[in-house]
């Protein structure tokens, strides 16, 4: 769907973006993840069209958008991290003219724009100056307006960014309402536990290089061969740790208080070896999974936390 191969962008002598490779599939959610001035705002540019790249390409569909700019304009919808609004339009005058941008004819406009502002949860303030709306709601306001056109890829710069928790919340369900209507959806954010709860796969980039991709799942499998997994016992806890100590591949048993923790290399049968046996010396379980990996955790092992200069 949306493939980059090799990009490169310098400012001067900085390099911003140096031979990055990303792929999104069609109908996902793509967190784009890095520290400030890690790239991820040029590279979201030069992917709506706005910045030359000075190497590489990008592609839709397995064509280069830079030999067909219209094609770019008519499949991405472009949300800024900082934008500006035209406060002394009404809302559905607002919308009304980034419809004219994109030669809607006119008598479609005003069912797409219901239609977008329905979507968004604006229609109670179709009349109202844009200049009296909340942030969060100038937010969703520029969302519907990057969704005039009907776009298939939507690339969203920081659109949480200095939202309130509920805010943030009501951002976060208009997204995934957008990814159940086969919108393809890259998405950068500094909020690292919502990224990890909406989003199908995940690129970390740092100094203009993807480090890594994939789901949390398996980009945290990439940096650690330990798995870890947690059994809550209904009691005998001495007892089971007793016996995880005999277990092959089982390390850092921790009593948690109310749970068992350890870190296991080795793989699913084994997992289900250790299991069986647990039950079969009469421990009873009430549960026992494999503790899914923390974002946060998997950013600052392969950043190290940096931040970098702007990019």
């Amino acid at each position: 769907m949306l493939k980059i191969e090799g990009l490169v962008k310098r400012y001067g002598k900085f390099t911003a973006v140096d031979g990055l490779d990303l792929e999104v599939s069609r109908g996902s959610i793509y967190g784009f993840v890095g520290p400030n001035g890690a790239g991820k705002t040029t590279t979201m540019k030069i992917m709506a069209g706005l910045l030359r790249a000075d190497g590489g390409s990008v592609y839709i569909d397995g064509i280069d958008v830079s030999a067909d700019t219209d094609m770019l304009k008519q499949k991405i919808g472009y949300m800024p991290d900082f934008f500006g609004v035209y406060t002394d339009l009404r809302v559905d005058e607002y919308m009304d003219f980034y419809a004219g941008t994109y030669y809607i004819p006119y008598e479609e406009r005003r069912e797409i724009i219901d239609n977008l502002l329905e979507i968004v949860d604006l229609s109670h303030k179709k009349k109202d100056y844009v200049d009296s709306l909340s942030r969060g709601m100038k937010q969703r306001l520029c969302l519907a307006r990057s969704l005039i056109h009907d776009p298939e890829i939507l690339i969203l710069d920081e659109p949480a960014s200095g939202l309130d928790p509920r805010a943030r919340i009501e951002m976060k369900e208009v997204l995934k309402q957008l990814s159940t209507l086969d919108k393809t959806i890259v998405i950068s954010s500094h909020i690292l536990p919502e990224l990890a709860e909406m989003c199908t796969e995940i690129g970390i980039i740092n100094h203009g290089k993807m480090i890594d991709s994939g789901s949390v799942t398996e980009i945290m499998s990439h940096i650690s061969k330990e798995r870890v997994v947690e059994i809550k016992p209904v009691d005998k806890k001495a007892e089971l740790i007793t016996l995880l100590e005999q277990m092959p591949n089982v390390g850092n048993i921790t009593d948690n208080t109310f749970y068992v923790s350890f870190s296991y290399r080795g793989d699913d049968s084994g997992l289900s070896y250790i299991l069986t046996n647990v039950v079969s010396e009469g421990i009873p379980v009430l549960s026992f999974h494999e503790k899914e990996g923390n974002l946060e955790d998997i950013f600052m092992q392969l950043t190290g936390g940096e931040d970098n200069e702007n990019a």
